[in-house]
């Protein structure tokens, strides 16, 4: 691996350039110098995607399994944890959680809950780092970006399941093309965030309330990621009465998704109702139609099958 020359620029009697090397994957330790860049790495990106999917370790640290990104700022942390709305709140750089500070050569974050936890942070590459905490042995990974250069395609696709768990039911908003399947009479959806594997669907007529709504059927689903394809998934809904429909799932934007039934050739198109934020807190409360969950929602590591795609 090449060596990243850090250059730092330092003021005694006069003004006197000094270099500093790390290899990509050394740890920062304990001197001035490297606190002081370990400091404006951190804050050099608007930014850090947690690639959760890579988390190595037989811990856990809530707050960071739950941000989908992290950023320092100033001294204070900031995290989006939910993909709804993410670009937006807080002008991109989520909520506050807490502060931030570097001492002995490690990132101290104090949760404004949690508390304090000590991380070693590691450069893998220009805008990418690991942070460790020992106590916990867990190491998360970090990509970072400036806001208008984001992916938010790749966070969607990349963690899909959360965001359909991020409303309290999808309901069906209109249907194109296709030959008559039983799918039709399908008008509400919903996704645990309990866990990634539980569904529910409704026969209910249009504009029913939320809390109305009778879930005629449960089952199991799956998403798999499509060869060649990075803003496509397949989803499979499987019925605990027995058989199974299978769709592409694409995201129109942070409130509509598509889901195209491959059987029957048919469009659907659904809207999310009433959006669950996922903050944890003291105290559970509502805004309007927003849910806050006080538990909040942690992520797990997600594998996922990959399948061919079926139509063109």
């Amino acid at each position: 691996m090449k060596s990243i020359k850090l250059l730092l620029l330092m003021a005694l009697t006069g003004i006197l350039f000094h270099s500093c090397t790390l290899s990509d994957g050394e740890r920062f330790e304990d001197d001035f110098q490297n606190n002081q860049y370990l400091k404006e790495i951190l804050s050099q990106y608007d930014v850090w995607y947690l690639d959760y999917h890579r988390t190595i370790g037989s811990g856990d640290i809530a707050y960071v399994s739950r941000a989908f990104t992290m950023s320092f700022v100033n001294g204070v942390l900031y995290a989006n944890n939910n993909i709804v709305d993410i670009g937006r709140t807080g002008n991109g750089f989520g909520i506050q959680i807490g502060t931030y500070d570097v001492f002995n050569g490690l990132l101290e974050i104090n949760h404004r809950l949690d508390g304090v936890y000590n991380f070693e942070v590691t450069q893998l590459s220009p805008n990418e780092i690991s942070i460790y905490n020992p106590a916990e042995n867990i190491n998360y990974y970090l990509i970072g970006y400036q806001i208008s250069q984001f992916d938010y395609d790749k966070l969607f696709y990349e963690n899909i399941e959360y965001f359909l768990q991020e409303y309290v039911d999808w309901e069906k908003i209109e249907t194109i093309g296709g030959i008559p399947t039983a799918f039709d009479n399908e008008n509400y959806m919903a996704f645990t965030p309990e866990d990634m594997t539980t569904f529910y669907s409704s026969q209910d007529v249009f504009n029913t309330q939320i809390n109305d709504i009778h879930w005629d059927f449960v089952g199991g689903y799956e998403i798999y990621d499509v060869r060649g394809y990075d803003d496509l998934k397949i989803l499979t809904l499987y019925y605990d009465h027995g058989g199974f429909e299978e769709f592409e799932l694409s995201v129109r934007n942070d409130r509509e998704i598509q889901l195209y039934h491959l059987n029957s050739k048919t469009n659907y198109w659904f809207s999310g109702r009433e959006f669950i934020y996922y903050s944890k807190g003291k105290d559970s409360k509502k805004n309007g139609k927003d849910l806050e969950k006080n538990k909040g929602r942690k992520r797990t590591k997600v594998s996922r099958k990959t399948k061919h795609r079926k139509t063109f």
